[in-house]
């Protein structure tokens, strides 16, 4: 990979050459597993950065001396000024299997993520049954693959968490995870997939369900508001689920029921929902995107302020690129998605039925397309479960329908079809001043919400945290160096109510990130989205290198990280 600093990081072993300590008087520092010398600290809070040898001992920060190098540790690494960072948090992320399958998981390693929040979009895989995990492995194949190389021996939260924290024999997983119950998936288990008001014993289900799942470890609850069975859920029934929620500290993170027409209203939803059940909110990939919201993030910032002033507890997350992503399934009208998978393939296989769903989402603009009629040429494929369909990958529906000769909508049907509802799309819809303005507010935090499956992932999956570094640091001045760390940190790790990560402190875990600013960059990109950072040399979690000289070592420090209270 490309991870190599220009400037380097040299490690010398215990017998080395030490700087010569500084000549006043010192108390005996016990002996440092590792030392990092002479390191430009940005350490979370914001605050200008300063030089300073930080010392790590049984996978913690143990001291931080600014004025006279630490002793040397049973290793050093010299940092020649590289910025050390706390270890990134993903606020929005899609790894729920990919921990699980993949132990090398560079695609975020490489980024300097320590930490990844998942079970996102309302839609993972605990708790379940055996009828429900076979219907929500169907339904977000798009999203994480079918699983068939996973044994699911788990059905509840905890056991889902004990899976992450034994991860690969025993070892664990390459980076840490939080979870959040997906409020979906709760309601297929509970009602299942009818578009209907729950029941009162249903509900009361779902609050056992959620609140079972907070006290084994889960940090809050995700909906997708524009998925089904998520979607079919009212006000009050999100409501009652997210004092439960409030009730063991945790927050609720919803992917909202508009990100196009009606995105505002959707947005203020979403705040007098939390208001009422005194529930943290988490505003998922919060975004203005589709033609409708162009230039419009000043109202959705100063819809936050006039919140947060009135004493609302928000924060939200944002990726770094104009382009979204999802799956073409979920653009489809909510009434077809009634029953669950099966039941879209049936329904995508009549004629008549077929062409109410053209009609809602051409002329009217399905509540799963944002209620934006859907435009082809900005839907592209990124990627499909059958080899045989790899021809329609990198290009627009419109493209592929003109390339055959039919309308797009046919392209469209006969691709969901064939591919079981798998393929994944990027969806070209989003503008560049909004993507700014978001970033800058005091209450953002980074979130990648990649995909890493398909054959041309939407980038961001491989490169958004050193893209807000490069690009948006230091190329654009969008935010300075300490601004963003602290938003891809600090921020964060408060959110999460995680008392001893997301700063560069000492008595903190030692999830750590060395980066050289003049050069960290994303080498992601649409054309090539698999290509891992620059300036990345070396990431640590819980004080050991998963990622050093630029390589993945194998390490597997990554546990499950519970809720605290």
């Amino acid at each position: 990979m490309g991870g190599q600093a220009p400037r380097g990081a040299r490690e010398r072993d215990s017998a080395g050459a030490a700087r010569k300590h500084a000549p006043q008087a010192r108390k005996e520092t016990p002996t440092m597993d590792l030392v990092i010398r002479d390191a430009t600290v940005v350490d979370g809070t914001g605050q200008a950065p300063y030089r300073a040898d930080v010392g790590i001992r049984h996978g913690r920060i143990t001291e931080i001396r600014r004025d006279g190098p630490l002793p040397r540790g049973t290793r050093t690494v010299e940092a020649d000024g590289l910025a050390l960072s706390p270890g990134f948090i993903d606020m929005h992320a899609h790894s729920d299997l990919a921990l699980l399958t993949d132990p090398d998981h560079s695609a975020k390693a490489a980024q300097g993520v320590t930490l990844e929040v998942i079970g996102q979009d309302g839609l993972s895989y605990a708790p379940v049954d055996d009828r429900t995990l076979t219907e929500v492995r169907r339904a977000i194949t798009g999203w994480n693959g079918p699983g068939d190389d996973i044994d699911f021996t788990w059905r509840s939260v905890g056991e889902y968490l004990d899976r992450l924290d034994h991860g690969f024999d025993g070892e664990g997983i390459a980076v840490n995870a939080a979870y959040l119950i997906p409020q979906g998936t709760v309601r297929m288990l509970a009602v299942g997939w009818d578009d209907r008001e729950a029941t009162r014993r249903e509900l009361d289900r779902m609050r056992r369900l959620v609140a079972e799942g907070m006290r084994e470890g889960a940090v809050g609850m995700s909906s997708g508001l524009t998925y089904t069975p998520g979607m079919y859920a009212k006000d009050a029934e999100l409501t009652e689920l997210c004092r439960v929620v409030a009730e063991h500290g945790g927050y609720y993170c919803p992917h909202h029921r508009s990100y196009g027409a009606g995105a505002l209203e959707a947005y203020e939803e979403m705040v007098a929902l939390t208001r009422e059940a005194g529930c943290p909110l988490h505003l998922a990939h919060a975004t203005m995107n589709f033609g409708v919201n162009r230039g419009k993030a000043p109202d959705l910032l100063a819809l936050l302020d006039d919140a947060l002033a009135a004493g609302a507890d928000i924060s939200l997350d944002t990726y770094p690129y104009t382009p979204g992503c999802t799956t073409l399934v979920a653009l489809l009208p909510s009434w077809a998605g009634e029953g669950g998978p099966e039941a879209v393939l049936a329904r995508l296989a009549d004629d008549a039925t077929a062409e109410r769903i053209r009609h809602d989402m051409e002329v009217v603009g399905a509540d799963g397309c944002h209620g934006v009629p859907v435009e082809w040429d900005t839907i592209e494929i990124s990627g499909v479960g059958d080899p045989a369909l790899a021809p329609y990958v990198g290009r627009t529906v419109q493209e592929s329908a003109a390339r055959r000769g039919e309308a797009p909508w046919t392209t469209a049907r006969r691709l969901l079809i064939a591919d079981g509802l798998g393929p994944t799309i990027l969806q070209h819809v989003g503008h560049e001043e909004n993507v700014r303005a978001i970033m800058r507010h005091r209450v953002h935090t980074g979130g990648s919400d990649g995909i890493l499956r398909g054959d041309k992932p939407h980038p961001r999956a491989y490169g958004t945290f050193p893209h807000y570094l490069g690009h948006y640091v230091r190329e654009l001045g969008v935010l300075s160096l300490e601004e963003c760390v602290a938003h891809l940190t600090a921020r964060p790790a408060a959110r999460l109510r995680l008392p001893d990560r997301g700063l560069v402190r000492e008595g903190y875990r030692a999830d750590l990130v060395l980066f050289d600013p003049d050069t960290v960059a994303a080498g992601s990109t649409f054309e090539a989205p698999r290509t891992l950072p620059a300036g990345i040399p070396h990431v640590l979690v819980d004080g050991r290198f998963v990622i050093e000289d630029g390589r993945r070592t194998g390490v597997l420090a990554g546990r499950a990280v519970r809720r605290t209270t």
